[in-house]
């Protein structure tokens, strides 16, 4: 079972991933710096403290710690006031000795297996030293309550922000869904182009190679509709006629009339047959959109086996087939296909070639170092005028009904089989035999001739 994914989900998830790592990494320097902030506001309190403690001193100095306020951390914070080497008072969570061993600015000590922060400083005479502390037990917490308080606040922010984005993406994605619905009520029969007007941007180019698609498949459908209906049209005459062979053969009288009423039902069939193999040829190469499997294909060899296997018809006709000598060329394609493209084009020459008349087939290196390789078919038929070269080209397509009994499948047949090889097929006058010129050249898909192989 086929494994499939949304991609507004993914979008949303990489968005949200994306905002909760920036999240955490702001949060986390938010976080610090909110301590760094608090630690500095302390501090800052410290000294000013520290600074409010003057404004007692004076005759009363010994009773400091009585008259100041207390308050829920007052157990977490000390003072000292020395007179020298005279501590004059201190606060009930302040040692005897001194807090710090400075006597000016902040310093980090440990009292009774406990860490504090002091702050030391003396008048202006350099007569009292006062020291303010409190702990860093404190501190820290109050440093952590500010920042808890930043990263809580940041952590309620999260989910709505997501929520949002959650929602914006579900908008974002709605023309997309319109999109959907839109293919998904085309009728395979009648493909309509999509409308780009309310597209989004990003999403133009898919919708404009899917119209290009639409386009080739309703082109196909055309080509199958009219394909069909002209093979039903070219079968019809023929089964009509072995039909009616087939009822005077079963009417006749005597032997001779039965004999050629089967002799003229073989001839029809195998003239049926024939057309049936060149619709369902033509019917496998238009299923085809590239080459199968391609190698190095020898041109002249190829010839010499395809006129081999027609010099019977050939013989039959008074037609004589040659291949011109030269060296050999080689394409890259499909051997089998050249094949049949050179066996349509043989046969189409030896049936519109008079009996006494020649069929030629020469190969060619031309173009910049002999890079492009090109198959001339001549006759010395009656040709094609050149007004009607390009009608000779389209399928079912007799310009002379009456002459041979051709179906007009071969050159569509050779046409195809050029364009699966990217090659091109040109109809000229045979100016050395008087007949028609069928050049297919294969541009850049020469090889290195090697050399001449004979007949």
């Amino acid at each position: 079972m086929m494994r499939t994914y949304s991609l507004r989900l993914r979008i949303l998830f990489g968005i949200l991933a994306a905002v909760a790592l920036v999240w955490s990494v702001v949060g986390i320097i938010a976080y610090r710096e909110a301590r760094h902030e608090a630690e500095e506001l302390l501090d800052a309190h410290l000294a000013q403290s520290a600074t409010l403690l003057f404004a007692f001193l004076g005759d009363e100095a010994d009773d400091i710690g009585e008259r100041l306020p207390r308050h829920r951390y007052d157990k977490k914070v000390a003072f000292q006031v020395w007179d020298g080497e005279r501590l004059l008072t201190r606060s009930s969570r302040a040692p005897d000795s001194r807090l710090s061993p400075r006597e000016e600015g902040f310093s980090d000590v440990h009292i009774d297996g406990k860490a504090w922060r002091v702050f030391s400083v003396r008048d202006a005479r350099r007569h009292y030293l006062i020291q303010v502390a409190d702990a860093a037990e404190s501190r820290a917490e109050i440093s952590n309550e500010v920042a808890s308080h930043l990263l809580q606040t940041m952590g309620v922010g999260l989910p709505v922000l997501g929520l949002v984005l959650g929602i914006f993406v579900l908008l974002a994605f709605r023309p997309l869904s319109r999109l959907a619905d839109s293919i998904g009520a085309q009728a395979p029969q009648r493909l309509q182009p999509i409308s780009l007007a309310e597209a989004p941007r990003e999403v133009v180019p898919i919708l404009e190679r899917l119209n290009r698609l639409f386009e080739q498949v309703r082109r196909a459908q055309d080509d199958e509709r009219r394909f069909t209906a002209d093979a039903a049209h070219e079968l019809r005459t023929p089964l009509a006629v072995l039909q009616t062979h087939a009822e005077v053969a079963q009417a006749a009288g005597d032997d001779a009339t039965r004999q050629r009423a089967l002799a003229h039902l073989v001839s029809g069939s195998r003239r049926a047959a024939r057309l049936v193999d060149q619709l369902l040829t033509l019917a496998r190469l238009d299923a085809q959109a590239e080459l199968p499997d391609q190698e190095a294909c020898p041109l002249r060899r190829l010839a010499v086996e395809t006129v081999a296997s027609l010099a019977p018809a050939g013989f039959d006709k008074g037609v004589e087939l040659e291949v011109e000598e030269g060296p050999e060329i080689s394409v890259t394609g499909s051997p089998l296909l050249l094949q049949v493209l050179l066996r349509n084009l043989l046969d189409n020459a030896i049936r519109h070639t008079p009996a006494g008349g020649r069929v030629l087939v020469c190969c060619q290196a031309q173009g910049d170092g002999g890079a492009d390789a090109v198959l001339h078919v001549r006759d010395s038929g009656p040709g094609i005028p050149a007004e009607q070269r390009q009608e000779a080209l389209a399928r079912f397509r007799r310009l002379d009904p009456g002459a041979g009994d051709g179906h007009g499948l071969g050159l569509s047949i050779v046409t195809r089989i050029a364009e699966l090889h990217g090659a091109r097929l040109s109809l000229g006058a045979a100016a050395d035999l008087g007949g028609l010129d069928v050049a297919i050249a294969f541009p850049g898909r020469a090889r290195q001739p090697s050399p001449p192989l004979g007949d």
